[in-house]
């Protein structure tokens, strides 16, 4: 049983602006998702795919494989994550390197812990599943929201069983956190993601589930792990 990790890294961001290498508490960000990897030990291979030279060789510098750069194809910002991962695979399967486990990993979660990369590939051989997922709980409960006309009438904003019901009564929800994807060889290459069946859950704590995607995002993640190393 082989398993690698792929951690997607185009330079560049139409948002945060070189986001991907936006240093955090010292380090680029996609050191923190390295890091990680490599610390849970669950990994034959950690590579980092990217587009740029200079985000490769921080990668190499922090003991991820970045041996070859994406294609042009799968460079530019319309790209999705698995064709990613599918070029990868099979990039690796060329050069006589197969795999049976893909973890997608995010440099915009720097928050995971290494024990929740344990404990997704621990649910996908407990369930003896194709795919599991990463989660958190949703910070509001979607039943308090809904879309706004552009006069901005409320009327029919919420459905009236849950108007008056307190918070802590309401059904728990549950949201992608974007920090977790890990799928067997066989899933990906049979539908090409994620989603299909026997796909499950694994709930992570929410100061482990911030994505980073603006500023705020980044401040808000900077601040957790200050407290958590003081």
């Amino acid at each position: 049983m082989k398993r690698i990790a792929v951690i997607p890294a185009r330079s560049g961001s139409k948002g945060l602006k070189d986001k991907n290498i936006k240093e955090l508490l010292g380090k680029p960000l996609i050191v923190h998702t390295i890091e990680c990897a490599l610390e849970s030990k669950c990994f034959d291979k950690v590579f980092v795919s990217t587009d740029s030279q200079k985000y490769a060789d921080i990668a190499l510098e922090y003991g991820a494989d970045a041996s070859f750069l994406r294609s042009e194809e799968n460079s530019t910002d319309k790209a999705d994550s698995w064709s990613v991962v599918r070029e990868v695979i099979s990039k690796f399967e060329t050069m006589g390197e197969k795999y049976d486990e893909i973890m997608l990993l995010q440099p915009t979660s720097p928050l995971r812990q290494p024990s929740d990369i344990v404990a997704a590939i621990d649910l996908l051989h407990e369930k003896n599943a194709n795919a599991v997922i990463s989660l958190t709980e949703c910070e509001h409960s979607p039943l308090w929201c809904n879309t706004l006309p552009k006069d901005c009438n409320m009327d029919g904003f919420l459905r009236p069983e849950y108007r008056y019901i307190p918070r802590q009564q309401l059904p728990t929800y549950y949201r992608y956190n974007g920090a977790i994807y890990l799928i067997t060889l066989s899933e990906l290459f049979k539908y090409g993601h994620m989603f299909e069946e026997n796909c499950y859950g694994y709930v992570m704590e929410q100061d482990n589930s911030i994505d980073i995607d603006t500023e705020l995002d980044f401040l808000i993640a900077e601040t957790i792990m200050k407290k958590r190393f003081n």
